[in-house]
């Protein structure tokens, strides 16, 4: 497991996480060909409308670029917050 701040990625389980106040949000990932494509983000009710998702993408996209490696959104979530905050 390798720890981002407070984003993990499990590569195990394929996903990153996000635990805040004990609950876990996280996204299903998969890697291809210098890609993390991102399949399916979910915050528990408890986490929803607090930000968490969006802090759980912020991490994955820094460790995507610490690994040289290209973020794409494949769930509407992922898609419209990479849209948003793209560079």
């Amino acid at each position: 497991m390798r720890i981002m701040t407070q984003v993990t990625d499990n590569v195990a389980a394929g996903r990153y996480e996000l635990v805040e106040d004990g609950e876990t949000a996280f996204a299903d990932y998969r890697r291809e060909r210098g890609r993390i494509i991102i399949d399916y983000v979910f915050a528990p009710p408890a986490l929803r409308g607090k930000g968490s998702s969006g802090r759980l993408m912020e991490g994955l996209v820094a460790d995507a670029r610490e690994r040289d490696e290209t973020v794409v959104g494949v769930c509407s979530y992922a898609a419209a917050w990479l849209r948003r905050h793209s560079a």
